[in-house]
C-alpha cells in the first residue's frame, strides 16, 4: 500500500465522479487502498438508516476494510438538505486528514458535491486543493447494465424492502422515500392483494419496468451535471472512459481491463494531483476535461431510455 504524505499547504481531496452504476464506489475503494485513503459519501440516499439494497449500499465485503463516512446515521424520515451534507462532509474530510490519510468523496448526488465545492462562501475552496476522477462510460451500454443490476436487485430483495416503506399516505418526496425502487411500487402494493395472480404479476414487471426507467433517466441527468462541471472554472475534471471494462463485465479478463482501463489511468491522475500536478493524460484518461473535449460535444445527455416501459403502461 502507498502511503500519501500530504504537502504543506491547502489539504487535498479526491473527488470520484460518474453516473449511477458506473463504479464509482469500486474505484474509490481503488484508490483509497493504494493511496492510504478513507471513503466519504455523497449519495443523498445512502445517507439514509435502511434500504441497503435499494439503494445500493457498499457491503463489508466490497469495502475491503476501506473505512466509509456518511453511509446510514440518518433517520429514514428526515429531511437531510445539502446544507446538513456540507456541514457533516466537512466533518468527514477533517476527521480523515488529522489521521494522515486521503479523503475521497464518491456518490452521484451531484448537486450535493457542487454544494460542498462552491458553496458556503468558499470556504472549502480555501481550505482545501480538489481532483475530479470522473468514470464516463457510453450511455447505452450502461443503460443496459444498470437495468440488469435492478433484475439483480429485484433478486435480493427490493420488493420487500420497498414495502417496508410502503404507507398508503406516506410521503415520496422527503427521506429514503424518494429512493428509485419505492415511489415505483406503490401501485403494486395498493392493489396486489386483489387482483389475481397474472394481474399482479404484470403490474409487479410494470413497475420493475418504471424502476429501470427512472434509473436510465437519473443516469442521464448525472451526466448532463457532469459535463457541466467541465465547463465551470476551478473544476480540475478527469474523465476516464470504463466503456472498454464494461464489455468486459461478466467475462474472461474483467479483472485486467479494470486495471487497465479504470484503475491504472486514475491511480496516474491522483498520483501526479498528489505530487503537486493538475493531473496527467494517458491511455484511457483525457486529463482535464475542456468543453470543447466532451465526448457528445454538447454536452446534453442523449435519451436512450426509449427501449424500456416507462411509467404508466398499461395492460389489457
Amino acid at each position: 500500500m502507498a502511503t500519501t504524505n500530504l504537502p504543506s499547504g491547502k489539504d487535498k481531496v479526491v473527488f470520484v465522479l460518474g453516473p449511477t452504476g458506473s463504479g464509482k464506489s469500486k474505484l474509490a475503494i481503488t484508490l483509497a487502498t493504494q493511496f492510504n485513503g478513507e471513503v466519504v459519501n455523497s449519495d443523498k440516499m445512502q445517507v439514509y438508516d435502511g434500504l441497503d439494497v435499494i439503494t445500493n449500499k457498499v457491503t463489508d465485503e466490497e469495502s475491503a476494510g476501506i473505512p466509509h463516512h456518511l453511509i446510514g446515521g440518518v433517520h429514514p424520515d428526515a429531511d437531510f438538505t445539502a446544507s446538513d451534507f456540507c456541514r457533516e462532509a466537512m466533518h468527514a474530510i477533517d476527521s480523515v486528514l488529522r489521521r494522515g490519510r486521503l479523503p475521497i468523496i464518491a456518490g452521484g448526488s451531484n448537486s450535493y458535491i457542487e454544494a460542498l465545492v462552491d458553496g458556503e462562501g468558499g470556504v472549502f475552496r480555501s481550505r482545501y486543493e480538489s481532483c475530479f476522477v470522473w468514470i464516463d462510460v457510453d450511455p447505452p451500454l450502461l443503460h443496459l447494465f444498470v437495468s440488469t443490476r435492478v433484475d439483480e436487485m429485484v433478486e435480493k430483495g427490493l420488493v420487500e424492502e420497498a414495502r417496508s416503506e410502503f404507507d398508503r399516505d406516506g410521503d415520496y418526496s422527503k427521506g429514503i422515500r424518494r429512493s428509485i425502487g419505492v415511489p415505483e411500487m406503490d401501485g403494486y402494493f395498493r392493489m396486489e392483494a386483489s387482483v389475481d395472480g397474472a394481474t399482479r404479476a404484470r403490474v409487479l414487471e410494470a413497475a420493475i419496468a418504471e424502476i429501470k426507467f427512472n434509473t436510465c433517466k437519473l443516469t442521464c441527468n448525472q451526466l448532463q451535471k457532469i459535463r457541466r462541471f467541465c465547463t465551470l472554472r476551478g473544476w480540475d475534471v478527469h474523465r476516464v472512459d470504463a466503456t472498454g471494462f464494461f464489455l468486459k463485465r461478466g467475462r474472461e479478463g474483467e479483472g485486467e481491463a479494470w486495471e487497465k482501463v479504470v484503475a491504472g489511468p486514475s491511480k496516474e491522475i491522483v498520483q501526479r494531483f498528489l505530487r503537486g500536478g493538475t493531473g496527467v493524460k494517458s491511455k484511457g484518461a483525457s486529463g482535464a476535461v475542456h468543453k470543447n473535449e466532451m465526448k457528445y460535444g454538447n454536452g446534453e445527455a442523449r435519451d436512450v431510455t426509449s427501449g424500456i416501459k416507462a411509467k404508466g403502461a398499461r395492460f389489457e
